[in-house]
């Protein structure tokens, strides 16, 4: 009995200090890749070009003539979702999402052949791990949003006080929290590893794509190379953006009822027809099983997603 106890207590000792190694590997691994990154960054070859921040990446897409594959355009907006994820996972997320769709689309009582159905519900599910990253992209952008205009009042007050620039973007990085913090914090590695203002204020405005910080970093940008008082230019950069957002908010509560007829319209088609399956499953079949039944369907989807496309495009107004 004894023997046993102390057998299995050696188990769990050795379970225990192998998850400890192994959590401290992938902690140090991930430190050590953070980096290399901003030493690549850093240390990279090349001639330094002027970029023009203000420019919004659709011109600079028209203009260089180049076009990022879907692989860059996927992990680009990983990066940007803050997901701790790679390609390779989204990849693997998306086939098994399909294989459950495909299983779950064989089980439908639905008059389609089951090869049809296996591969719409496949497809349609495929699509929900992009639908996450997208919404946590979406939502990232937003709090950067919201915490910039506080980040330039801090950053305004600092200088008025006496610190250096660079010093406050360290306090910046330190006092405002995620994720604007982690990336103000990543400005600052850069700059004080040696980067060019010009190449880290670039690739700040890459990492965080929103106008706003464009905008503020062509206005440091700017300050760098004519003079003049940066911590007032900032304050007036904040003032700005709070007004934005205060319009954004008036315009959103304008287009409400619009968004929500949208969602209504599009919707109850479908929750009809999930319904219509669910407790009369063959009700539908007349409709499903005769030509004409079928080109109505088709033309009451084509509507459907041509009335959404028009009644989105008039109440989104861009602020």
């Amino acid at each position: 009995m004894n023997t046993i106890v102390a057998f299995c207590f050696l188990v769990i000792l050795a379970l225990l200090l192998f998850s400890i190694s192994f959590g401290l590997r992938f902690y140090e691994g991930r430190r050590r890749k953070s980096l290399v990154s901003m030493l690549r960054t850093v240390t990279e070859n090349g001639e330094e070009h002027h970029v023009n921040l203000l420019i919004d990446d659709t011109v600079k897409k028209m203009e260089s003539g180049n076009s990022k594959n879907i692989s860059e355009r996927l992990t680009e907006m990983l990066s940007e979702s803050g997901l701790d994820w790679t390609l390779r996972r989204l990849y693997i997320s998306m086939g098994v999402a399909f294989f459950i769709g495909a299983i779950v689309g064989l089980r439908v009582p639905f008059a389609v052949p089951p090869l049809l159905r296996a591969l719409a519900t496949g497809l349609c599910a495929s699509v929900l791990p992009l639908l996450i990253v997208s919404k946590k992209r979406s939502a990232r952008m937003g709090e950067l949003e919201t915490q910039l205009p506080d980040a330039l009042d801090f950053l305004s007050r600092s200088m008025r006080a006496g610190h250096a620039f660079s010093i406050s973007l360290e306090m910046v990085g330190e006092e405002i929290s995620d994720p604007l913090g982690q990336e103000f914090r990543a400005l600052f590695n850069e700059l004080n590893l040696g980067a060019s203002l010009e190449r880290a204020f670039a690739n700040f405005a890459k990492r965080v794509p929103i106008p706003d910080t464009r905008f503020f970093s062509s206005a440091v940008l700017l300050q760098r190379q004519t003079g003049g008082n940066l911590s007032e230019i900032l304050n007036r950069l904040s003032h700005i953006i709070r007004e934005r957002f205060r319009l954004k908010g008036q315009v959103k509560a304008a287009s409400a009822h619009g968004r929500l007829t949208a969602t209504i319209l599009t919707l109850l088609p479908i929750a009809t027809l999930v319904g219509l399956v669910i407790t009369s499953p063959g009700y539908l079949d007349p409709l499903l099983n005769s030509p004409s039944g079928r080109k109505l369907i088709e033309l009451g989807v084509v509507a459907q997603v041509v009335g959404n496309f028009f009644i989105r495009k008039i109440i989104k107004i861009k602020v």
